[in-house]
């Protein structure tokens, strides 16, 4: 079974049977609900969806599958095409739509495809209406409109010039700066949208030098599309025999940003957030988020400036929610994902690069020279397979008590801040497993405290 449902879309592999796999079937489903939840928002109103796509092999035949079921359910279609999550979300209200839809899998391999489902603030959905969009999947209550009813399509091709202008018109992107650094970088846009986005920011950046690999939107990955270390040694190899400043790596849809210091090595993926949230704060006091599973780094550097730092449950959703309560000015996640409000409260490898790229212009530093200057941790990332008869609350709880001496955040999981280390123990959305992530000074410290965690769940399954 490769399909999956969640309160923000649902997910899986192409192909197969209906209600295993990702089908034809399953898609017009789920969107026809979620036609129906926006008209239950807003009863009476001619609604308006945003669609867009990143470039795997099967976007095109999945979007005109939402398209045409938006349609047939009375809604109005802007199709951006060829595009990436956050210029989607931010197309959401350019256009004063009612709502999104995201065709991506995000770093999933291409055989998988999923829909992502927007507000009409260009946000994910809240877990609450998510759960009411599922309840409308189930019960399919939906109807389709009659034939004069029926909603119409329009193509429109310049969202992501569109997602370039503003970025472009943020006091913090200093453009001046950035074209006088004279910079060159090479990017490895993963044979997604990131090919055409990332290329046209950085010309209109100053960028003069700009090397692509894996350019080609065609949805063929050339390598695993998640933007970790033992998935770049192709732009690793090329960042240390050529003569670059740095290199960007992004995700099939653009949300996730990895930075290559010229040596070749990973700036670190939990450190992208981190160097943004550095510049922000020199000019712009305010608080930080990040969740509970990203690095310390970010509390240390919240505090440098005498601001806020605050930790979300996981996933994007949690983040946005956790900054709105908080009047935070900066967040996101660890993995490569930067959430600027000044733009949009979405994680955004465009943003992220405009950011770095002005700091790194005006700090008067290398790329080296600005890694070397956060506290360096290590984060250990691990898992357990559980059995289903297993109580993972009741397990979540018992170690919540053995460790009850320390700091210990619940909001997901369990999260266990030592003095100079921390554990976070959170069971998976989708699948009978534990996350065990832990983060210290070294690896071998790192490791060692996740591996004393998971050896105490064991002892507890097994009690």
């Amino acid at each position: 079974m490769s399909l999956i449902k969640s309160i923000s879309g649902i997910r899986g592999t192409i192909g197969g049977t209906v209600g295993d796999n990702l089908t034809p079937i399953d898609i017009i489903e789920l969107t026809s609900a979620f036609a129906a939840f926006l008209t239950r928002e807003a009863p009476g109103k001619k609604l308006t969806v945003v669609v867009g796509r990143d470039a795997r092999v099967s976007g095109d035949m999945v979007s005109r599958l939402v398209c045409g079921a938006l349609q047939g359910m009375g809604v109005d279609v802007i199709d951006t095409g060829l595009s990436t999550t956050p210029t989607t979300e931010m197309a959401v209200t350019h256009h004063h739509a009612d709502g999104g839809v995201i065709i991506t899998a995000s770093h999933n391999p291409m055989h998988w495809n999923a829909l992502k489902l927007l507000n009409a603030k260009g946000e994910f959905l809240s877990g609450a209406d998510g759960r009411l969009l599922q309840e409308i999947a189930e019960r399919r209550d939906f109807n389709y409109a009659e034939v004069n009813a029926l909603g119409k399509y329009t193509a429109y091709g310049n969202a992501i010039q569109d997602h370039i202008d503003a970025i472009l018109r943020l006091p913090l992107v200093n453009i001046k700066a950035i074209s006088e650094a004279d910079f060159s970088v090479i990017l490895d846009t993963v044979n997604s949208t990131g090919a055409l986005a990332l290329p046209p920011l950085l010309e209109q950046l100053g960028v003069r030098k700009v090397t692509v690999l894996n350019g080609e939107a065609n949805g063929v990955f050339a390598h695993n599309p998640e933007p970790i270390p033992e998935n770049l040694y192709g732009i690793s190899e090329a960042i240390r025999n050529g003569s670059y400043d740095m290199g960007f790596v992004v995700d099939p849809d653009v949300d996730r940003l990895a930075i290559i210091k010229p040596d070749g090595e990973m700036f670190g993926e939990e450190y992208t957030l981190v160097a943004v949230a550095d510049y922000i704060l020199q000019n712009t006091p305010g608080n930080t988020v990040s969740n509970l599973s990203s690095t310390r780094a970010l509390r240390d550097i919240s505090g440098k400036y005498g601001v806020e730092y605050h930790a979300s449950a996981v996933g994007e959703v949690n983040v946005v929610e956790m900054m709105k309560e908080t009047n935070a000015i900066i967040g996101g996640e660890g993995n490569g994902g930067v959430i600027y409000p000044e733009l949009h409260y979405g994680r955004d490898a465009l943003v992220g690069i405009a950011l770095f790229l002005s700091y790194l212009a005006t700090c008067k530093k290398d790329c080296v020279e600005l890694r070397s200057s956060y506290p360096d941790y290590c984060i250990s990332k691990n898992k357990i397979d559980l059995g289903e008869k297993i109580d993972i609350p009741e397990l979540l709880n018992n170690i919540a008590e053995k460790y009850a001496q320390y700091e210990v955040n619940r909001a997901d999981g369990v999260k266990i801040d030592f003095a100079d280390s921390w554990v976070h123990v959170r069971s998976s959305n989708t699948e009978p497993i534990l996350r065990i992530y832990a983060e210290a000074m070294t690896e071998s410290m790192a490791d060692n405290i996740a591996k004393k965690i998971m050896m105490d769940i064991k002892e507890m399954i097994n009690h």
